[in-house]
């Protein structure tokens, strides 16, 4: 993922935003903020055929600055609603956790709405365990929201 994929990346983040069941964000952040957020050794983008359009990204955030958690991250991961359906999303998260196991990342974690079936089943189908809910844990478009915390712990010894 680079700066030339931003405006792609941020619409297709808006539209995942715009369905209401992928974060608790309400906007897209400006790509200055995206791109200052995200780890840039693990953020991904898959391409169609011609190498023109974004079919769907993933990145990884830090999930604490503490020495002791230097192997966990956590996730997104976003596909054009056009492109669902095709394994876009499978091939980003098999790719990811391939670089994340290459730099030494023992845990990759993610929350997960409930009602993001579909998100839910991706994670579980590469490896992903549900470790609990964390009920009501944040206020979106004025109701409370449970999110599914889920983590995949690397099989290799670091």
């Amino acid at each position: 993922m680079a700066e030339c994929h931003a405006q792609q990346v941020l619409a297709i983040y808006q539209a995942g935003i715009d369905e209401g069941d992928a974060t608790f964000e309400t906007e897209a952040p400006t790509w200055s903020a995206f791109d200052a957020a995200r780890l840039p050794a693990h953020r991904l983008v898959i391409m169609d055929g011609s190498g023109e359009k974004l079919l769907g990204w993933i990145a990884a955030t830090q999930v604490s600055d503490r020495c002791a958690y230097a192997g966990v991250v956590e996730h997104s991961v976003y596909v054009h609603p056009k492109a669902r359906g095709q394994g876009v999303a499978s091939a980003l998260l098999d790719a990811f956790i391939d670089s994340t196991e290459a730099a030494g990342i023992w845990t990759i974690q993610s929350g997960i709405f409930p009602e993001n079936t579909a998100s839910l089943a991706l994670h579980r189908r590469a490896g992903f365990r549900v470790i609990g809910t964390r009920e009501r844990i944040g206020r979106h478009h004025d109701r409370w929201r449970d999110v599914v915390l889920l983590e995949r712990r690397s099989v290799k010894e670091f």
